[in-house]
């Protein structure tokens, strides 16, 4: 089956579409006093509704029609399909990044989609429902926010540098993270905790934001989104490829302050969150 990243961006833009319309249709229907069914998962903070079990097996049933045999790692019902030898491709989903935002009506959530080779993002999308904006990448051929190419930004210093971080589902780490965003805050412009990791990578990727740094996430969470970010010019550190930071820590940046901002963040306790 054609692999090339080029269709398989194209696939994954697709899908993301088809299941974003499905979130659209849910949150317009919330917004007018629809109720949604919710369950909770590693804590009472860590929530699923029945949309996101929805949207997943959409997107489930679209690779099945367009890629037959592909395997699926999807953030509600695992992995599907045989495990990919060398060079297969694995499709990795994420629902609704920023269900708790989708729950609310905050409409900063987004469906993740990305194909993976060997571990490896080579093509992703993700798809907000209620702007519908559609940010996708390409491994090697760039990455773009409604087809318009994207480049990150180029702050001068950390001191004019915006951040976004996020925060985990525990409070005895949420206690440790607060106490690393205390002391970075007064390295940098600014802090934003928007709560979508998929977004908060796109919103780098587009100059929104200079860097986001985040521990904790699961594959779903950055798979499409790193790669929109890396592919617009972002220094990105995926989890486990620098341990300093964290096992667990993403990082992306802007390369005019990658350097700088790794320094501080070391300085601040980052690897100890």
């Amino acid at each position: 089956m054609e692999s090339d990243p080029e269709t398989l961006t194209a696939v994954a833009e697709r899908v993301a579409s088809d299941a974003a319309d499905l979130v659209r249709d849910a949150y317009e229907s919330m917004l007018t006093g629809a109720t949604v069914a919710v369950d909770t998962k590693t804590s009472e903070t860590d929530v699923v509704t029945a949309v996101d079990t929805a949207s997943e097996r959409l997107v489930r049933e679209r690779l099945a029609e367009l890629r037959p045999g592909d395997a699926v790692l999807g953030e509600e019902e695992g992995t599907h399909g045989a495990v990919r030898p060398s060079g297969g491709v694995t499709w990795v989903v994420d629902p609704i990044d920023g269900t708790v935002n989708f729950l609310y009506g905050l409409p900063w959530f987004a469906v993740s989609v990305a194909a993976q080779v060997d571990g490896v993002s080579v093509a992703g999308a993700v798809v907000e429902p209620a702007s519908r904006r559609r940010w996708t990448a390409t491994r090697g051929r760039g990455a773009w926010l409604d087809g318009r190419p994207l480049r990150v930004s180029e702050p001068t210093g950390l001191d004019v540098a915006l951040l976004a971080t996020g925060f985990a589902y525990r409070s005895e780490r949420r206690a440790r993270q607060a106490e690393f965003t205390a002391k970075l805050l007064g390295r940098v412009r600014d802090l934003r905790r928007q709560g979508s990791a998929a977004l908060d990578l796109c919103a780098v990727a587009a100059g929104w934001l200079d860097a986001y740094v985040e521990h904790g996430l699961n594959r779903w969470d950055w798979a499409a989104g790193a790669l929109v970010a890396a592919e617009a010019g972002a220094v990105v550190t995926l989890p486990g490829e620098d341990p300093a930071l964290g096992a667990d820590a993403i990082l992306a940046a802007a390369p005019s302050i990658a350097d700088p901002l790794r320094a501080a963040l070391l300085e601040c306790g980052v690897g100890e969150v």
